[in-house]
């Protein structure tokens, strides 16, 4: 132990005044920062010359969960490959697009304890979704399957006569009817797929069976929510407005 320093929570605990615990909970909100850095563990200790700033808004109510909206790049794990690295791993303060109409503060409390509601092909790019919010697992995992999805697949060869109809409806995955789903032509390369209870292969599969094999895919929504501009490799937060 450094004698020549002090627990942050005492000098926070002197400075609101409050108690120790109540201090140790503004500490772990995010709103105490030491010489313009925010410090989140309550064992942080501070000398007597370093500025610690109490942030305006500072309360003790309960930090809501967060959801995390990410636009992953393709050769990246969303789900079981063990061979690739981890989406996850990409969730960092430094690439996190800060909207201008967002007033999500980041903390690093935020990407602790999150549920991946939304697997994605390692090939495959788009929208991910994490979230520490069981209220949104519930809806993205549980009730997953009424959750519409779209995607926009690079495809090459020739399709087979009948062809589009046939993935509309009229398929079979893994020895079960597929349901109706709604797919058009974009342009000459590339199909657009809105459909619910997606399962891993399944896009890859209807095409192989219709004669085309597939370039790209790329999730551009989950529900009412797009992906909209979130430029690769960067992720959001869900704002309070918004809803899947």
């Amino acid at each position: 132990m450094n004698d020549s320093t002090i627990r942050l929570a005492k000098r926070v605990a002197e400075m609101m005044p409050c108690s120790r615990a109540e201090a140790d909970k503004y500490i772990a909100g995010g709103w105490i920062s030491v010489d313009g850095v925010v410090v989140e563990e309550a064992g942080a200790r501070v000398a007597d010359e370093q500025d610690v700033v109490i942030h305006p808004e500072a309360t003790l109510v309960e930090l809501a969960p967060v959801t995390i909206l990410f636009h992953k790049p393709a050769g990246y794990s969303a789900g079981a490959d063990a061979d690739a690295e981890a989406a996850l791993n990409l969730l960092t303060q430094e690439n996190l697009l800060v909207a201008e109409h967002g007033k999500q503060r980041f903390l690093k409390r935020h990407l602790a304890n999150l549920t991946l509601t939304s697997p994605l092909e390692t090939k495959a790019s788009g929208l991910v979704v994490f979230t520490q919010d069981f209220r949104v697992a519930r809806k993205l995992i549980d009730e997953g399957a009424r959750v519409e999805q779209e995607f926009v697949v690079e495809v090459k060869g020739d399709i087979r006569e009948g062809g589009l109809a046939l993935l509309n409806h009229g398929l079979t995955f893994n020895g079960k009817e597929i349901p109706p789903m709604k797919v058009s032509w974009q342009n000459e390369t590339r199909l657009r797929f809105a459909l619910k209870g997606v399962k891993p292969g399944q896009l890859m599969h209807m095409c192989r069976l219709v004669g085309l094999s597939i370039v790209s895919i790329k999730r551009l929504r989950i529900g009412r929510l797009p992906m909209a501009s979130l430029p690769s490799g960067q992720w959001r937060y869900l704002h309070d407005y918004e809803r899947f």
